[in-house]
């Protein structure tokens, strides 16, 4: 009974080898034809899809740590012109405070504000609250209802003068005034009081400081906190910041803590918030304590420059790298912006459009289109702001805040002692178009590839009839880099032609790779000793019109005196060895100084400092390596026996290098540094280190200066100094 079942496992057991081997039946039974196809169509889709893989992720990474860097360099340059902004309104409101010109001013007013609070007619008086309610709800406050995207009329009973002399500085200078930069421009009301007075002598200075640090308000606020004075009398003109109805602003906080502190020369920032008297527009403030003999006045507050933060943060393609989609800004610990959206100053209708399709209120998207500003307007709850906003610093790839995948550096900014956070950031997309492009051109490259080998294969499939190993390893071997490379002839067929044919071509590859090589080897020295590695290469490629601009250098022309004396007696070989030994002192110490020969003559030394390698410090070198080349040929001097010395001419600025010439190429260095630095040294008769101002201004070493002249060039007389070592 046992033994069928035994019989069927032996047949199972064995019909496993039995397919198997029909498998390798049907390989073995492909020809050379089918084999060759499918190894090198396989062969050249793997190799395509393994090289565009790696090209891919290495591409990816390059990019983005090359983006990464420059965001960080871009984020960091605009935190150092956000603190210097603030340094310099804490420096000039400081000064300001301290000023005796504003104390007396600060004294000025208040007794002129006192003075009208008292002393205004009633009949007057009543005249002019008729007339400043009338203002403030038939313009004010219409104004401020459409700067603050309300449609309804605005209640402005709040607003109103609650004082004899704000109503009367009210209907004196702002009432009658059409616009801010019109109040600005107004010296005296002709009204003939005494804060008219005061006004007429002071405003003008006040004026200039407002123009010229681009403020949006310059204020004075006297000990009661009241505003007795306003650069762009606004309606805060003689409101009191104790009592009135901006008793709860920003401003008024700043100026209760400066006094609060009374330190003379601090300083109090504060953060921006929507400003009643600015149409709503946001203001943040810089208050210092004016004091007096340990008396305290009151105080001057500064209305922030939002232009200025804003220029501060613009960002420009060409100059970042950041491209079209690339923008720098300020979000403060609200997580609103402190600075304006590049989209918005570009193209308001996609700003609104992407501002809202990112989670952002319509009428606040329209609010800020219309206004031309974000500030205090578009949120921006991003990753990197939160990670900001801790305190930490970095870059994050994340959706931006008007959507989309945003490359950004991020790092706090407690400029003015705020909470501020610096943004930089462009599109992800952007950043990594290279590797896109790659991956498209890989993909056609590609296809293009497989159907070439395709049809290379069908023609060597049909030639080749049999296997050749000895061919094959030999081919093998050669492909490897391996040089001279034989195989067996055989015994006479077609196959010892064969042979005989890849031996003679194996060697006869070895004989021109060697060949080849060394001209290689002799035509990189021959280019790279008359031209820049840089050049050398774009010249290989086929360029021919080669020419850089360099916008900051230092040109060196250094004048070998005495040398003709010295090679009278010298045959025109001698005299060449002679000055090639000089010029080869002169490339060392060149080299070791860090400045680049340009071409040398029997007539002089051309060379530069800043050219390949731009440096801080390329006109401190230049001068160090004039210097030095007085050494050395003092040193040949004694040697042997030569009087030969030095006559230099070096100028700082603008020049161009390039290859000049077409069958026989030149590499040169022209522009007005060149012709400068050629006229310092052919216009001094006396040997020696002559630079022009330019040179020893970047130089800012310990050197002996002697004036040596003037020279007239098209910008202006530049001054020629003689440079002796310390």
């Amino acid at each position: 009974m046992r033994w069928p079942a035994e019989v069927r496992v032996s047949e199972t057991t064995s019909a496993k080898p039995a397919a198997g081997g029909r498998i390798a039946a049907r390989v073995k039974s492909l020809s050379i034809f089918s084999i060759l196809l499918i190894v090198l169509l396989a062969s050249t889709v793997i190799v395509s899809i393994v090289v565009g893989l790696i090209g891919y992720f290495n591409g990816a990474s390059s990019l983005t740590a090359a983006a990464s860097a420059r965001l960080v360099e871009v984020r960091d340059a605009r935190a150092d012109r956000i603190e210097a902004l603030f340094g310099t309104v804490e420096d000039q409101v400081a000064l300001a405070a301290a000023s005796g010109d504003t104390r007396q001013a600060l004294r000025d007013f208040t007794a002129a504000y006192d003075e009208l609070d008292t002393g205004v007619d009633p009949s007057t008086d009543a005249a002019e609250a008729v007339t400043v309610e009338d203002w403030y709800h038939e313009r004010f406050g219409p104004e401020l209802a459409a700067a603050m995207g309300d449609a309804d009329e605005m209640d402005v009973s709040t607003f109103l003068p609650t004082s004899r002399a704000e109503r009367y500085l009210r209907a004196a200078y702002t009432v009658p005034s059409e616009s801010f930069a019109d109040a600005l421009a107004v010296d005296d009301a002709g009204d003939g009081s005494t804060w008219s007075a005061v006004h007429r002598a002071v405003h003008p200075y006040f004026r200039a400081m407002t123009e010229r640090m681009a403020y949006e308000d310059v204020l004075l606020i006297d000990r009661d906190g009241r505003v007795v004075y306003t650069a762009y009398k606004g309606v805060d003109l003689g409101t009191d910041l104790i009592d009135g109805p901006y008793r709860m602003s920003d401003l008024a906080d700043a100026y209760r803590l400066a006094m609060n502190r009374n330190v003379p020369g601090d300083v109090v920032f504060t953060d921006f918030a929507p400003y009643v008297p600015s149409l709503g527009v946001p203001a943040a403030w810089a208050v210092s304590p004016v004091v007096d003999d340990g008396q305290v006045l009151g105080a001057i507050a500064v209305e922030m420059p939002i232009d200025a933060i804003n220029d501060a943060m613009a960002v420009d393609a060409d100059s970042t790298g950041l491209g079209d989609s690339g923008e720098t800004y300020l979000v403060g610990p609200d997580r609103l912006m402190r600075s304006n959206a590049r989209l918005l100053e570009d193209d308001p209708k996609q700003y609104v459009r992407l501002a809202v399709a990112a989670g952002a209120l319509p009428e606040v998207a329209e609010l800020a289109a219309r206004n031309g500003d974000t500030i205090m307007l578009q949120p921006v709850t991003t990753p990197a702001v939160a990670a900001a906003l801790r305190g930490e610093s970095g870059v994050v790839t994340a959706e931006g805040y008007l959507g989309g995948d945003q490359l950004t550096a991020y790092a706090p900014l407690p400029a003015g002692g705020l909470d501020w956070v610096v943004i930089a950031q462009m599109d992800r997309a952007e950043a990594l178009g290279p590797v896109d492009d790659f991956t498209r051109g890989l993909f056609l490259s590609t296809a293009a590839i497989v159907i070439i080998v395709s049809l290379l294969s069908v023609v060597l499939a049909r030639l080749i009839v049999r296997p050749l190993r000895s061919l094959r390893d030999g081919a093998r071997a050669i492909a490897e880099g391996n040089e001279g490379v034989q195989v067996r002839a055989g015994f006479g067929d077609e196959l010892a032609d064969v042979a005989a044919a890849f031996n003679d071509m194996s060697r006869s590859l070895e004989a021109k790779s060697a060949a080849i090589a060394e001209h290689e080897r002799e035509t990189e020295r021959l280019v790279l000793s008359f031209m820049p590695a840089e050049m050398a290469e774009r010249y290989r490629k086929g360029d021919r019109a080669i020419a850089t601009d360099h916008q900051d250098v230092t040109v060196v022309f250094v004048d070998l005196v005495g040398f003709e004396g010295a090679s009278a007696g010298l045959s025109s070989t001698e005299a060449l060895e002679m000055l090639n030994d000089v010029f080869h002192d002169f490339d060392d110490v060149a080299e070791r100084v860090g400045v680049e020969r340009v071409r040398t003559t029997r007539q002089g030394y051309l060379a530069s400092c800043g050219l390949a390698v731009p440096r801080v410090d390329h006109a401190r070198r230049a001068l160090e390596f004039a210097l030095a080349l007085q050494e050395v040929v003092d040193r040949w001097n004694d040697r042997n026996g030569t009087e030969l010395s030095v006559r230099a001419g070096l100028d700082s600025g603008r020049a161009t290098s390039g290859l000049v010439g077409q069958a026989r190429v030149v590499y040169d260095l022209w522009g007005d540094a060149v012709n400068l630095a050629f006229r310092v040294s052919g216009d001094q008769g006396a040997s020696g280190v002559f630079a022009t101002e330019r040179v020893i201004e970047r130089a800012r070493g310990h050197h002996r200066l002697e004036p040596a002249g003037e020279i007239e060039t098209s910008s202006g007389v530049q001054r020629v100094w003689r440079v002796e070592p310390q």
